[in-house]
């Protein structure tokens, strides 16, 4: 931090430079002085890294970072664009729009400070355009290789007047802690504080109301009385059943293991053994204990999220911050809730593995801004198995550093627990998770307890079944679910039993948010009802059947569909679940994998399939027989060489867990859409528009929007918005009517 002598000098320079400038009115101007925006701008960002004991680097990369408005023609500007003087022109750069200012602080610190100026150099060079790649290749953007050799960016900002403040800070010797596995991360970590402090002071000053606005929040000591209220009035009106009580075991243990140091933990209990609550008790415990300053709920389906969000919310009414695109924003958002989405700058925050993991391997000041505040925090990686295997390499060497250099706590909570210790993996040292902690005391005990069902496999788990022979096994029951691999499989099926409800991604989230809510009354009033879907009911949608049927595929998912029978263990007798080969296999690529892992692990097993031990020799094999678990190379992008590069856009670029390349989606013609698809023709894309649209689009391989394109099925109504243009393509029970096409991700999977 600067010492207040050093800040008087910065406010008794003789020439005015200017960060911003604002007209309140006409006639009267505010200045904000370009020596206090840098000073203030240092003290946000090196507060903020203080958590990580990187604040020294926060605070030269503040003191710097807009040393290029120094120069001349970036002064005249601003004064220029802003009106504050309409005679300002800059002839030099005339036509060529805004002036580069972020250059000259980056040379800048490459010639004070050498090799560790590089890392202060791809904080200031990306402050406003992201992180760049240091060497020119594959990424969009220039490298900073080339934006470091020009130097008549610096050369320009130094004939201006600059404080020796700003120019020789008095700040103690810098040093490299991180490592080379952690470089990438922590710089990453450094570039989020200066750019949140960067948003955050220009905000002050533009926009003093929308800066109030970032009030505080109740403190976790506070959300955990209230949490404490909450469970004391469940337990007053729960039913004294056998699962209310394993249940309330579950919590008990929860709130001792808080007490242990932070850390990696896992949570293995089974599907309907109350993981949402009793891993919040966990966090709340914990983060007073340790003072945590958040909890981050990561979640891979929109149906958990919003369904876990609303139980939060009902909980702590002001702390919860819901973060993803397909938020509704009549529902649940406010003005400051929007705020902190930006930097996720609240108690809880519940949110996607997309937003999380993307964000910790983003270049983009956007995505990197909420970064810093991980730090210390709590996050719980809920149905943990589902972290895509593509990226698991990368995923898991970062949950690792979070742990060790940031203060983060990890709960990885689910019922089929993944692999992820570290041990030989295909012939390859696979590194995994070290030194995790299971919370549940026995967790096998745990799944003899909790048991609900009987899992009943095929005699030959080569011989498939036809669809005729599933549907006359199915019309024998009242109630009854079937859960199948393909979108096509679950409409053949449903052909054949015409008072089926069918579920599938090609049905849009409305439509099925609707059907969900149909099949939950009819459970309720105990209606005779078949369901037929995909394996999306599966994530996380609390139904309760007495008989489900599963096409075989990788033991998760059986574990999954047998949490929809018997969820609360109200059957005097126990629920069944009936494994099937189905007439074809899995898509090719994962979901073919987990299916054969399966095949190997169940072929003549006489015991209990679905048991941790069971989970973990699953995934060992699922694991084995994938080629890589860093498909996409990153690793090796991270790693800086000598010139501390690394390729941080082309990483961005790389990692992502949905590849939008192959994927489009399509607004159907179902309930509001027409009204939203009309705006949207008069008004243009707006925020809240698209995401009253999400609603209604179903997501279908590229290659199949070309031909519905061709045959005048679909017309694109706004750049790279695509909807419906014939009114038989949507039907009201089968969805959006394409071909067969391989699941490439789950549908409900989003950013």
């Amino acid at each position: 931090m600067l010492s207040k002598p050093e800040q008087k000098k910065v406010r008794r320079q003789p020439k005015l430079y200017l960060a911003h400038v604002k007209q309140d009115q006409p006639g009267n101007w505010r200045i904000h002085s370009l020596h206090d925006h840098l000073v203030a701008v240092a003290d946000i960002a090196q507060s903020f890294a203080a958590q990580f004991n990187s604040d020294n680097w926060a605070c030269y990369s503040g003191i710097w970072h807009d040393l290029g408005k120094f120069n001349q023609e970036f002064q005249e500007y601003i004064q220029n664009a802003s009106g504050y003087n309409a005679e300002a022109h800059i002839e030099s750069v005339s036509g060529k729009g805004r002036v580069d200012h972020s250059a000259a602080g980056a040379q800048y610190a490459v010639e004070k400070l050498g090799m560790h100026g590089k890392v202060l150099a791809y904080l200031i060079a990306g402050h406003h355009a992201g992180l760049p790649d240091y060497y020119k290749d594959e990424a969009s953007g220039g490298s900073l290789q080339e934006r470091l050799s020009n130097i008549s960016h610096l050369q320009k900002a130094l004939n201006s007047e600059i404080s020796e403040t700003i120019l020789h800070p008095r700040i103690p010797q810098l040093s490299l802690t991180c490592g080379r596995e952690g470089f990438a991360l922590w710089t990453r970590m450094l570039f989020s504080c200066l750019v949140d402090a960067d948003f955050l002071d220009t905000e002050s000053f533009m926009d003093a109301e929308k800066a109030a606005t970032r009030q505080a929040y109740p403190n976790i000591a506070l959300l955990l009385e209230q949490f404490n209220s909450h469970m004391q009035q469940l337990a007053a009106t729960a039913s004294d059943t056998n699962v209310n009580r394993i249940r309330s075991d579950v919590l008990r243990q929860c709130r001792v293991q808080a007490l242990l140091p932070s850390g990696l933990f896992s949570l293995t209990v089974p599907t309907g053994g109350g993981k949402t609550l009793s891993s919040m008790a966990f966090a709340l415990e914990h983060a007073v204990k340790y003072n945590k300053k958040r909890i981050i709920y990561a979640i891979p389906y929109t149906s958990i999220i919003e369904q876990t969000a609303d139980i939060f919310r009902a909980i702590f009414p002001d702390a919860v911050i819901e973060h993803h695109s397909n938020l509704d924003p009549d529902s649940k958002e406010t003005a400051q809730s929007r705020l902190a989405a930006e930097n996720w700058d609240a108690p809880i925050i519940v949110t996607t593995n997309v937003q999380l993991f993307e964000s910790l391997f983003a270049a983009r000041t956007s995505r990197c801004r909420k970064l810093h505040n991980l730090a210390n925090s709590i996050i719980v990686l809920d149905e943990a198995q589902l972290i895509p295997p593509e990226f698991l390499e990368p995923i898991l060497q970062t949950l690792n550093l979070l742990t060790q250099h940031y203060g983060v706590t990890i709960v990885l909570s689910t019922a089929t627990q993944p692999a992820f210790k570290p041990r030989d993996c295909g012939g390859k040292p696979f590194k995994g998770l070290q030194n995790v902690t299971e919370i549940i005391n026995m967790p096998e005990a745990l799944y003899r307890q909790l048991q609900r069902v009987q899992v009943v496999l095929p005699n030959d788990l080569q011989q498939a079944q036809t669809w005729s022979t599933i549907a006359e096994q199915l019309t024998q029951h009242r109630q009854v679910l079937a859960i199948v691999n393909r979108r096509q499989d679950a409409k053949e099926l449903a052909l054949l039993i015409p008072d089926a409800l069918h579920l599938s991604a090609n049905l849009c989230g409305a439509h099925r948010s609707r059907l969900i809510g149909e099949i939950k009354l009819r459970l309720k009033n105990n209606e005779p009802i078949k369901v037929i879907s995909t394996q999306l009911i599966e994530a996380g949608v609390d139904v309760d059947f007495p008989v489900v049927y599963r096409a075989l595929a990788g033991l998760d998912s059986i574990a999954q569909a047998a949490g929809r029978c018997n969820r609360e263990g109200k059957l005097a007798d126990i629920g069944q679940v009936y494994v099937f080969v189905p007439q074809k296999p899995a898509p090719s690529g994962l979901l073919r994998k987990g299916e054969d892992a399966a095949r190997g692990l169940l072929y003549g097993l006489q015991e209990l399939p679905l048991t941790p031990d069971r989970f973990e020799q699953y995934f060992e094999l699922y694991y084995a027989s994938l080629n890589n678990l860093d498909a996409k190379d990153i690793l090796p992008l991270q790693a800086p060489d000598d010139n501390l590069g690394v390729q941080f856009r082309t990483v961005a670029e790389r990692f992502r867990l949905i590849d939008d390349a192959q994927q489009v989606s399509i607004a159907v013609h179902y309930g509001d859409a027409e009204k939203w698809l009309n705006t949207l023709k008069k008004q243009g894309p707006d925020t809240w528009l698209l995401r009253k649209l999400q609603r209604y689009l179903v997501s279908i391989p590229r290659y199949q929007l070309e031909q519905l394109k061709q045959q005048g099925a679909v017309t694109e109504i706004y750049p790279d918005i695509h909807a419906q243009a014939i009114p038989g393509l949507y039907h009201e029970r089968y969805g959006l009517s394409v071909n067969e096409e391989p699941m490439l991700n789950p549908s409900s999977l989003i950013f």
